[in-house]
């Protein structure tokens, strides 16, 4: 009792000491192979840390681990709660702790530091490793051969190898079991015994003073090497975990020959001291033993127990005949300071004899300290960085010494070589704090390079020393001064991009970052200056323009690289000089004109506007044409633009030229737009299908798709532009069931519904593919087949019912896929009664729609006569016109009435364009085509387009114009009714329920549709006049 008080004394006043010394220790216990991020303690509450409100913080309170460069911690601290958790890297007790047996003995040490430097103190963590389960006991080899005597006596007893297990306590060996044995046939006069020795051995576990468990063999019955002379049994070996963890070998037992006398040891147990640096080949000790029998039988053989450690089998090595032992390799007492060596001498009978043999290795001074650097202050390239304002004591690292060596050897002090504002610190053993001893000064001194010594004990004693270099950092406390406050300065406009106007300085009395000065213009500064931050050099970035502004005022900033940055400001005025320099400038840069492909000669494009800012002749402006004179005019005052020639878009699509504008002053000045002219163009084109390539192909639907999934996909080309060539894509028919759908956009054939039985077999859809154009659109159709079913056991036959398909009319669904040969002929009948019926009934109801729709040609002329509102701007020019449309008119003719421009305001008036109505009237011969309204299409002209209404507000004469189409567009003589072709795509015709649009790339454009059939692949065309 008096003992234990005596220690709790001790403890209580170390701790006393250590928390004055600003260190302390913490102690917590933690199973191994813990999962990581598992709470573990929490250093706050753990060491009862409490903050004085009257102690002001330079930082939030910090919990940092302090650790080695390049270790891997297997805990992990919260900065900001002193949380201890468990990381990623698990906690493996046999591992850190290899060699040591008892439970109290394996620890994990680390050390924390609590910042700031006001509340600082440097915590000493001790883990108590706790061991689980976590190996299962092996014996040294899954068979294990024991030869017994046949004269032995019952209750004779026979070792067995035992079992290791890595753990330890109740996780360790805690019991043998013998299994139900078994015997090998054994061969008695030609034939094969196969008796069995269910009780002729038992198990017995014997327990060592030092708690090892040895089992041995008991005999229970006589044995008899005639009768039967092997026994193979298992041995279960079991630790004590929860769950336990076991494992068994096969025991072998050969009955031998008498030998009745083993060996006798002369010393049991055997201590014997070498020191570490004994050379290889050094006897250890020699053992000697005796044995009583004669010849053969008393031959000893010595050698190790397989119970020894692999590193003792590594460093000692035993003379089986005469039983010295030496060393096999160099011993290291750092690594063990003791090896224990069971050695056993066997005579060939079933018990060898066990001596033990306890080798000490001795130290000697062969280490050299060691010094491991832990960082408080991060470095930088292994170089810290501190402020010269750093207050005194700021821990800067924790050194700590070590030396493997023992005793004195093992000692070990630690200083610096010279003099320096540091100190180390002592906070636990062989560990220091290396902090400020004085105030620093950037100025006197700018850098240190410290070096630590650590020495030992030893005679002679080692040495050992490491280099800390830190870095004292400048502080900002000077702002930079302008050489002048104010700066005025004169420019003539017209300068130079880039005209260096100035250059502005200003200096600074700090050093390095701090003394770095940036120049920077000022918020209010206008963005046609720049001013270089580095040189302080004002430019004006583009030209100057005093008819804009004549006077500029501005501030500029000189500002440091210090932190946090100081600056000084200045102000700049700039007067700018007149002189005469405006140009005609173009309302754009660029016009582009949209023009149907039939305006006549000499109609109006669209109209130039340009400007002068100078006044008199100075603005006085001429327009002309610099290159594409052939094709265009233009009015050099009004700028109205008209063609001499006939456009054709299929030979020409666009025509671009430059148009000059020269003022009258006396050094004259010009500029130059590009005009672009587009032809409109019209939707002629029907789409192509790619996917498929052939109406004959077809995909496998597994019945174990799921709806939603992708099963084949179409795809269609349109050689048409913008909205013409703008593609959409239904299923028209055979999908009567619902089973599939199409994505209009992409194409995508997908399932739609779960797939069921009556699902199985063909489907053969109808694909449509139309484009968008206007004001009628084009289509083709394309037949795609799927074959629902798991997979495609006779292709053949799933050939046969493509082509039997394709015999089907587009009219009718083809989804039954349990058709087969029994019923294909009657299949045939019905398909052929239906296929005729509906031609018969096609063939009256197309003829009765011709006749009841034809009109008079008299109507169409009657039609134009009501648009009174058209005015052809060239007479003589449509009179041609209207001799080549009578050479080339058919009797049944399409009408195309074309754009009228005409002025608009809108609600904006700070922004007016112009509005052009399309209106486009089309009446076939049939009068199948219903007229679209082209009111609701967007303008001709771009909204950048030259704006005409300014033109007609201004001193133009040129009047408000309008276009009337002059050549009638011819239409096709017949309509063609076309059968299914038998490869690729097929088109049916137009689709009179969708529109034509301009282009997707430009909206205002103007583009028209035609009805036309054909197929786009070369193959046999059924066709037939109506």
């Amino acid at each position: 009792m008096d003992l234990l008080f005596g220690t709790y004394l001790l403890a209580v006043l170390l701790a006393c000491i250590i928390f004055q010394s600003g260190a302390q220790e913490k102690n917590y216990t933690v199973r191994e192979e813990l999962p990581e991020n598992v709470l573990i303690g929490n250093l706050l509450k753990d060491l009862n840390l409490t903050l004085d409100p009257d102690v002001p913080l330079s930082s939030p309170l910090q919990f940092k681990l302090v650790y080695k460069t390049g270790d891997i911690p297997l805990v992990r601290v919260e900065e900001n709660t002193g949380e201890i958790f468990t990381t990623a890297n698990r906690i493996d007790r046999e591992k850190l702790c290899s060699g040591i047996v008892s439970e109290n003995r394996c620890f994990y040490e680390v050390e924390v530091a609590v910042l700031p430097d006001e509340v600082f103190r440097l915590v000493k963590i001790r883990f108590l490793i706790e061991d689980i389960n976590d190996n299962a006991p092996l014996f040294p080899s899954t068979v294990i051969n024991i030869s017994i005597p046949e004269n032995t006596a019952i209750n004779s007893r026979y070792s067995v190898p035992s079992a290791i297990d890595p753990d330890i306590g109740a996780n360790g060996i805690q019991h043998y079991e013998l299994l139900k044995p078994k015997t090998t046939p054994k061969r008695t006069f030609g034939s094969i015994t196969n008796e069995q020795g269910q009780n002729v051995f038992g198990l017995d576990i014997i327990e060592t003073p030092e708690g090892d468990k040895w089992p041995q063999l008991i005999v229970q019955q006589i044995l008899d090497r005639e009768q039967k002379d092997t026994y193979v049994m298992k041995i279960k070996v079991e630790d004590g975990g929860t769950p336990p963890r076991s494992s068994t070998a096969i025991l072998q037992v050969t009955v031998t020959d008498v030998n009745d006398n083993r060996p006798v040891f002369k010393e049991n147990d055997v201590e014997v001291s070498i020191p570490e640096n004994a050379p290889v080949g050094t006897s250890v000790s020699q053992l000697h033993a005796t044995d009583a029998d004669l010849g053969s039988n008393a031959q000893i053989h010595f050698y190790f127990s397989n119970q020894i450690s692999s590193l003792a089998k590594r460093l000692f090595a035993i003379d089986n005949a005469t039983g010295l032992i030496t060393i096999r390799e160099p011993l290291d007492r750092e690594e063990s300071p003791v090896h224990k060596l069971t050695v056993l001498a066997s005579d060939g009978s079933s018990t060898p004899s066990r001596a033990t043999v306890t080798v000490n290795v001795t130290d000697i001074n062969d280490n050299v300290p060691s010094i491991d650097t832990r960082y408080i202050i991060n470095p930088v390239n292994g170089t810290v960085l501190l402020s010269e304002k750093a207050p005194l004591n700021t821990k800067i690292a924790l050194i700590t010494v070590m030396d493997k060596d023992a005793d004195l050897n093992g000692k070990v002090t630690c200083f610096t070589d010279h003099d320096v504002p540091f100190r180390l610190k002592p906070v636990f053993d062989n560990q220091f704090l290396l902090e400020t001893a004085t105030f620093l000064d950037y100025e006197a001194t700018r850098e240190y390079a410290i070096k630590i010594v650590a020495s030992d004990s030893g005679k002679p004693p080692l040495n050992q020393s490491a280099m800390l270099l830190i870095k004292i950092k400048d502080e900002n406390d000077n702002a930079p001064v302008f050489t002048q406050p104010i700066i005025g300065l004169s420019i003539p406009e017209n300068n130079a991009p880039g005209t260096q106007l100035t250059k502005i300085s200003a200096t600074d009395a700090d050093s390095g970052r701090n003394a770095e000065i940036s120049y920077i213009l000022g918020s209010d500064a206008p963005p046609i200056f720049n001013l270089d931050r580095r040189t302080g050099i004002l430019t004006a970035v583009r030209k100057l323009d005093r008819e804009k502004q004549d006077r500029y005022s501005f501030t500029v900033l000189a500002k440091d690289n210090g932190m946090p940055p100081l600056q000084t400001n200045a102000t700049v005025t700039v007067s700018v000089l007149d002189q005469n320099d405006n140009s005609p400038a173009f309302t754009h840069n660029e016009y582009n004109f949209y023009v149907p492909e039939n305006l006549p000669m000499y109609g109006t494009v669209g109209l130039i506007t340009v400007t002068d800012a100078d006044s008199g002749e100075n603005a006085a402006v001429t327009l002309s044409i610099l290159n594409g004179r052939d094709n265009f005019i233009i009015d050099p005052l009004t700028g109205v633009i008209r063609p001499n020639i006939t456009f054709d878009r299929e030979q020409q699509g666009s025509y671009t030229f430059q148009v000059k504008a020269v003022d009258g002053g006396r050094v004259q000045r010009s500029s130059t737009a590009k005009v672009t002219i587009n032809v409109v163009d019209v939707n002629d084109n029907r789409p192509v299908f790619v996917m498929p390539s052939s109406n004959y192909s077809y995909d496998l639907v597994p019945t174990s798709a799921s709806p939603g999934s992708v099963v084949t996909k179409v795809f269609a080309v349109d050689n048409d532009t913008g909205m013409n060539a703008e593609l959409r894509y239904s299923i028209i028919g055979g999908n009567s069931r619902g089973l599939f759908t199409i994505d209009q956009l992409t194409g995508n054939i997908t399932l739609k519904e779960k797939v069921i039985t009556a699902d199985h077999g063909l489907h053969r859809l109808v694909i449509k593919v139309n484009d968008l154009g206007q004001p009628e659109s084009l289509y083709t159709i394309a037949l795609v087949h799927l074959f629902v079913n798991e997979t495609v056991t006779n292709s053949s036959y799933v050939q046969e019912l493509v082509r039997r398909n394709m015999e089907t009319p587009v009219g009718q669904n083809v989804g039954d896929g349990e058709i087969t040969p029994q019923t294909n002929d009657y299949v045939k009948i019905i398909i052929a009664i239906i296929a005729g019926t509906m031609t018969v009934i096609l063939v009256i109801f197309v003829t009765a729609l011709v006749r009841c729709r034809q009109t008079p040609r008299h109507k169409v002329v009657q039609k134009n006569k009501q648009s009174g509102e058209w005015v052809s701007p060239n007479q003589e020019n449509r009179q041609i016109k209207k001799k080549k449309k009578k050479k080339k008119r058919s009797p049944k003719s399409l009408l195309l009435n074309f754009v009228t421009i005409e002025e608009s305001k809108p609600d904006d008036p700070g922004h007016e364009h112009i509005n052009g109505t399309l209106d486009i009237p089309v009446e076939l011969e049939e009068q199948t085509m219903g007229k679209y309204n082209w009111a609701t299409t967007p303008t001709t002209f771009k909204p950048d387009s030259p704006d005409l209404a300014k033109h007609y507000k201004s001193a133009s004469p040129q009047p408000t114009f309008q276009i009337k189409p002059e050549t009638p567009v011819p239409p096709k003589k017949h309509h063609v009714i076309q059968e299914l072709p038998l490869d690729n795509t097929f088109v049916v015709g137009c689709d009179s329920l969708s529109k034509c649009s301009s282009s997707s790339s430009d909206p205002y454009s103007v583009s028209e549709c035609s009805c036309q059939g054909g197929f786009k692949t070369p193959g046999p065309i059924h066709t037939r006049q109506l």
